[in-house]
């Protein structure tokens, strides 16, 4: 295959490939730049092309758009402050569209300009991989089998923003190669003649297993999906559709066989927090990831250009990295990580009982789960080699606890190097080439374990789950008091005074088939909490989990209860705040998008239930 791409990162040639706009109201705009259909039917042209479309993954940089929190490749605002996870954070009327989501009361869909920010990058990363498909059939120098690679990675990026939108909105249109601007048929329905919604999985899965059975194993460059990614993403698609028997196999092939594109054996890094050092990015726990960089020009001409700026809020206020304070940690998800006598977690709902982790007045003295000070920063903790947090990393301790977030972050150590030093948006510090984390090996054992207890063994399921935690466990990878921070390998020196009682220790030998499904499935579900904690995730969890029986809800209002003894900024930006079920496990349709393709007053793009 001909190779014209240095490496798989949002670069600035992508800021020339302005394809369309995608679905709806975008579709009419034409393209800008010089990257159209009559100037890139070659090779090269289409190269550049398929560039643009993996440049999405980051949620920045659509022509025209001043997109930001809503539209971050984290999913941060959706995934976890929706959740019981975080809280928006800085003061309650900073981007105050946050806070009727996380409080999910949006009752008129276009009150949040933050849904159609990521209904925006989804459907223009859906437009940009139709392009490469449409735009390398009228090429006359690509190879046949370049042909194939080329449409089996867009295809996997196409599957990709469709499945991001189907987890988000649910009733989210499919659009393919044969939709654009030039022919007219721009009002993509997601309902059939009889007005029932119209359910795209096959089509995501069509997308996945097209990648999955045409990608290389090997590719030149790591950030590039390879035939494992693909079945990675194919086997999660089974997951959400509760087709385990379906999903399983997948699975069992990617922890048997799977490797990274540049031919590493997928495997757990030694060390958790290697999964968020920007130094030891593309490890080989990486199956795929948004790719980031700074300091290379882009930032010159946007906001942010080639780093992390979706998360460019989420840092300590005026300490650390700097700015802004949002995404605060939540209390519910400190206390998640106490630990029984035995150093396994309290699943018995009990974990928001007082006494509380970190709490002034009355603190758990207990053991606690070492990914705690990973996951979360809290008081008289060190934050990597910037110093100990204390009260004054918070913008608003009422509103926003005292916890700040840690996984997107940097070392100081490691500023002007993995931090930008171009002037962008009010300040460089806070953009950073710390890639975000789409898909890591721990999330495909914690997929196969669910499996397992599902149609297979649950011997198997606690093995998948003891290799998780068993990396947890390594003392090499705990946080120290009183030592210095090794930004290359993310370690401290001298080993000699951890941060807390840490204790996270193996289920013992038969321990899940010897209490049956439900509880091996409740610490399945639980170990998916501590490990993936402040990746985005666990809103999507909670719904999936849910499948109509109400579990989110329950879940979900237990934890709005206990916000409300707190008096905090949830409570007070809605005190009656009530998660619905059957409305809240999705998000509302963009107003904006509903009148854009109803606007003939035919009903094609039909809301959620529940939204008006």
């Amino acid at each position: 295959m001909k190779k014209l791409f240095k490496w798989i990162v949002p670069a600035t040639i992508v800021l020339i490939a302005l394809i369309v706009y995608a679905c709806n109201k975008k579709l009419n705009i034409s393209p800008q730049g010089s990257l159209i259909a009559e100037n890139v039917t070659n090779n090269s042209g289409v190269q550049g092309l398929l560039i643009g479309a993996y440049v999405l993954l980051s949620g920045e940089n659509v022509p025209g758009q001043n997109l930001g929190n809503g539209s971050a490749a984290s999913n941060y605002v959706y995934g976890s402050e929706c959740a019981d996870e975080s809280y928006k954070g800085s003061t309650p009327g900073d981007q105050p569209d946050a806070n009727p989501l996380l409080t999910w009361s949006l009752a008129q869909a276009g009150t949040s300009s933050y849904l159609d920010e990521k209904w925006v990058v989804l459907y223009t990363g859906i437009q940009r991989t139709n392009d490469v498909i449409r735009t390398m059939r009228l090429s006359k120098d690509i190879a046949p089998a370049d042909t194939l690679e080329y449409e089996a990675e867009a295809r996997f990026l196409r599957g990709y923003y469709h499945f991001e939108g189907k987890k988000i909105f649910n009733n989210f249109p499919f659009v393919d190669e044969t939709i654009s601007y030039t022919n007219g048929n721009l009002n993509v329905p997601n309902v059939d003649a009889g007005g029932n919604y119209i359910n795209i999985w096959p089509q995501i899965e069509a997308d996945f297993t097209f990648a999955m059975n045409n990608l290389p194993t090997n590719q030149p460059n790591v950030g590039r999906a390879n035939k494992w990614a693909a079945m990675a993403f194919l086997a999660k698609t089974y997951m959400y559709e509760h087709n385990y028997s379906a999903a399983k196999p997948l699975l069992d092939q990617v922890i048997a066989s799977g490797t990274t594109p540049d031919g590493r054996s997928y495997a757990l890094t030694p060390l958790y927090q290697s999964n968020f050092n920007p130094a030891e990015k593309n490890s080989v726990e990486s199956v795929f990831a948004c790719q980031t960089s700074v300091n290379d020009g882009s930032a010159i001409s946007t906001n942010g250009g080639n780093g992390n700026t979706g998360d460019e809020l989420n840092f300590p206020y005026n300490h650390g990295p700097g700015c802004c304070g949002f995404n605060n940690p939540s209390w519910s998800l400190a206390q998640a990580y106490k630990t029984d006598a035995n150093g396994l977690p309290l699943l018995d709902g009990s974990s928001t009982n007082a006494p509380f982790v970190s709490d002034a007045s009355n603190p758990w003295t207990g053991t606690v789960d070492p990914r705690l000070d990973w996951a979360i920063g809290r008081p008289g903790k060190p934050f990597f080699d910037w110093g100990t947090i204390d009260s004054t990393w918070i913008r608003s301790v009422p509103d926003d606890g005292l916890f700040v977030p840690k996984k997107n972050a940097y070392a100081q150590s490691q500023q002007g190097k993995f931090s930008s030093t171009e002037t962008v948006f009010w300040g460089a510090a806070e953009v950073a080439a710390n890639n975000v984390n789409l898909c890591r090996f721990a999330d495909v054992l914690l997929w196969d374990a669910e499996c397992e207890a599902q149609v297979g063994s649950l011997d198997q399921a606690q093995i998948y789950v003891n290799m998780v935690r068993a990396r947890a466990a390594n003392p090499n990878g705990f946080v120290y008091l009183n030592a210095a921070y090794d930004a290359n390998t993310s370690m401290y020196s001298p080993k000699t005074t951890p941060g807390d009682n840490y204790s996270v220790k193996p289920y013992p030998a038969g321990t899940f088939s010897s209490n049956g499904q439900d509880y091996a499935l409740k610490a399945i579900q639980m170990e998916r909490r501590l490990e993936l904690a402040m990746e985005g995730q666990r809103f999507f969890d909670l719904a999936r989990w849910d499948n109509g029986s109400g579990t989110m809800a329950a879940t979900l209002n237990a934890y709005a209860t206990f916000e409300k003894t707190r008096n905090s900024s949830f409570f007070r930006a809605n005190p009656t705040a009530q998660f619905t079920k059957g409305v809240n496990e999705y998000f509302a349709i963009p107003q904006i998008e509903l009148d854009a393709e109803n606007s003939t007053g035919k009903i094609v793009l039909k809301q959620n239930p529940g939204y008006n």
